[in-house]
């Protein structure tokens, strides 16, 4: 696109030619239009169709998931160090969210380990229950109660 041109039989065309013209235009002298291939979500992915191996992606996500909740948790850590040291309670509500902040990283970490190929772990990771950490967004009846997804 953009870019003048010089078909085989030597006619020359603008560099707005191929923007300007007609699918007609274009197919009458021999150019096709094909789509833009399907990115490739690299994260579960080597390449269309081959998918990253799947116990090493739910070890991976579930090092991320610990990571995310100790990087939450570390926000009020500071809370219970001057409990400890100082005997001062910490805030209720302070306790509560540090208790939900591990409630859903067990089950967010739950749900990654039944995930039995990497289709579902993709699918699961780009929800909006894997990526909400705010309150109500446990995966509590995530399974069917037999251990399986239901996605």
């Amino acid at each position: 696109m953009d870019a003048a041109f010089t078909t085989e039989d030597g006619t020359q065309y603008p560099a707005n030619w191929l923007r300007l013209a007609t699918v007609e235009d274009r197919e009458a002298i021999g150019i096709t239009e094909v789509p833009d291939p399907i990115p490739v979500d690299q994260r579960f992915y080597w390449d269309t169709g081959i998918p990253k191996d799947h116990a090493q992606l739910v070890e991976q996500w579930t090092a991320q998931v610990k990571a995310t909740a100790g990087s939450l948790l570390s926000q009020t850590d500071w809370y219970i160090t001057r409990a400890s040291e100082t005997g001062l309670a910490a805030p209720q509500s302070v306790l509560e969210r540090r208790s939900l902040i591990r409630v859903m990283s067990n089950d967010k970490e739950g749900f990654l380990s039944l995930t039995e190929t990497t289709e579902q772990l993709a699918a699961y990771v780009t929800s909006e229950a894997f990526n909400n950490w705010e309150s109500g967004a446990s995966i509590d009846g995530a399974t069917d109660g037999n251990d399986t997804l239901s996605l």
